[in-house]
């Protein structure tokens, strides 16, 4: 006997426990189909990221610039892990916060190998208040990715640099045909922001070679220790000298003087200064620069 696939389709309905006479449930309002919307009601998944009340614009403004500045390089620009950091939106620390009361403790006093930051506690709430902008799900808009990231306007880029970068670099110079270096212009951008910071463009040849942070120790007596930093703290500051013996310094306070020379502390200030229009400007200019 012939079975219609209509009925067959009823049968297999029916088994599942579907009532095909009635209509799909609708999703949850405000959460389709994403996780961030909150756990169905009747049990299921639990949400993956809890719905919270918008944040103050100010605050998320401050802590945007602050995130970029202490907590992009290691977490990402949308703090789903970046260069030895881990993913925070996915931390059940960061998850049960509610607005820096719980990642206070780790930033102040660091973890792991995670240094501790001199953050207060409002502006560690500011920095919260900004991971916590973050939405998680299918429809994440953050997830959907642009077609292009040169949006930006190519002579403003070039003014931009004239005035800001200029002075420590060239376009004829160390980053002469830095357009032609980079696959992805995400990668070029990457790299003006924080280099180093990234994988570079083809292979390690995508970026210049960075000059290494390098340390002077006055010593008493009117002796200078210098060399390539390895590691600075409130107790100690180690460093290797040119003929490649490591030194360990003790510190009390101010006591010895000790002056850090990093390259990237140019960038690291601009952080907190960079507009999105400046980076999306530049980002168009440097890869015209073949």
């Amino acid at each position: 006997m012939k079975v219609s696939k209509k009925l067959a389709l009823a049968t297999l309905l029916v088994a599942l426990g579907v009532d095909s006479a009635q209509p799909p449930a609708a999703p949850p309002a405000g959460g389709g189909r994403g996780r961030g919307a909150g756990a169905p009601a009747g049990g299921g998944r639990p949400a993956a990221y809890p719905d919270r009340p918008p944040a103050d614009p100010a605050a998320l403004e401050r802590g945007k610039a602050l995130y970029g500045v202490q907590c992009n390089f290691c977490h990402g620009s949308d703090a789903r892990g970046g260069e030895g950091g881990p993913n925070l939106l996915r931390s059940e620390l960061v998850l049960n916060d509610k607005r820096g009361e719980s990642i206070a403790t780790v930033v102040q006093n660091g973890r792991g190998e995670m240094p501790k930051i001199n953050l207060t506690l409002p502006q560690i709430g500011d920095i919260a208040d900004y991971i916590h902008s973050f939405r998680v799900g299918g429809y994440d808009i953050s997830r959907n990715q642009p077609l292009t990231i040169l949006v930006g306007d190519a002579a403003a880029g070039a003014e931009y640099f004239k005035t800001t970068c200029a002075s420590c670099h060239s376009v004829t110079g160390d980053l002469k045909g830095i357009g032609s270096r980079f696959d992805d212009p995400k990668q070029l951008q990457n790299y003006f922001l924080m280099p180093g910071g990234g994988r570079g463009g083809r292979g390690a040849g995508g970026g210049a070679a960075l000059k290494p942070t390098t340390v002077t120790v006055s010593m008493t007596g009117g002796k200078a220790l210098e060399g390539r930093l390895v590691r600075i703290d409130d107790f100690i500051v180690v460093l290797t000298d040119a003929d490649g013996l490591q030194h360990t310094v003790r510190r009390d306070g101010d006591v010895p003087k000790v002056e850090v020379h990093d390259p990237l502390q140019p960038h690291k200030q601009l952080f907190s200064k960079y507009t999105d229009k400046d980076i999306h400007n530049l980002t168009s200019y440097l890869v015209t620069v073949k």
